[in-house]
């Protein structure tokens, strides 16, 4: 079986979006500000954006509002081509680890993450719908960690079931992953070595 080439899906849109010249308005969840460096000097060519912070994954609350600073500051002082804006979501830890429930002992990468994926995802479909968007995506897939395979398909799954479109993306290809950590470095953004669940953190310090 053929694997999805994400990323010419997306250059495939963009590129029908630009003949008829319109500027769609995107809803893009964002995990951090480092992944969402190369992103939003990508997309925000190309769409209205709003970055949607949602990640009760996050723990502790320090370390939650340590990454919110940071992609505050980096919107701010980004100079992208389409004005950004950002929204905050609820901070409630307590829905992630119900989601997690009976998945904490699974390794990183695995079904704990693809509830916390669908969490995360579901949220944000239903807020973009909500206040009509045309598009939704995440930062996520820039990640060589992540399954950028099953982060398009849980995205499709939220997007269907609130009626807006998803837009495919493997943000780290274009070298996507490398830029991003260059950009991270021009605008001295910290860089977390765990993705935020005390899970990933455990897993992270064991190794």
């Amino acid at each position: 079986m053929n694997k999805v080439n994400y990323q010419k899906k997306l250059d495939l849109i963009i590129e029908e979006n630009l003949k008829k010249g319109r500027l769609p308005s995107l809803f893009l969840h964002a995990c951090c500000a480092p992944c969402s460096t190369y992103c939003l000097e990508y997309l925000s060519r190309f769409f209205d954006i709003t970055v949607f912070y949602y990640n009760p994954n996050i723990s502790p609350q320090e370390e939650y509002e340590k990454r919110v600073g940071e992609i505050k500051r980096f919107i701010t002082e980004f100079p992208a081509e389409n004005k950004v804006k950002l929204m905050l979501g609820d901070y409630d830890p307590k829905v992630f680890f119900e989601a997690a429930k009976g998945f904490e002992a699974v390794p990183e990468g695995g079904e704990r993450c693809f509830r916390c994926f669908r969490l995360r995802l579901m949220k944000s479909a239903e807020k973009a719908a909500k206040l009509g968007y045309e598009y939704l995506t995440t930062t996520l897939t820039i990640s060589p960690l992540k399954n950028a395979e099953k982060l398009n398909e849980i995205g499709e799954e939220c997007a269907e079931k609130y009626s807006i479109k998803w837009l495919p993306s493997d943000f780290k290809k274009k070298n996507g992953y490398k830029r991003s950590i260059e950009l991270s470095r021009e605008y001295n953004l910290y860089r977390q070595n765990f993705c935020g669940c005390v899970y990933s953190k455990r897993e992270s310090e064991q190794e």
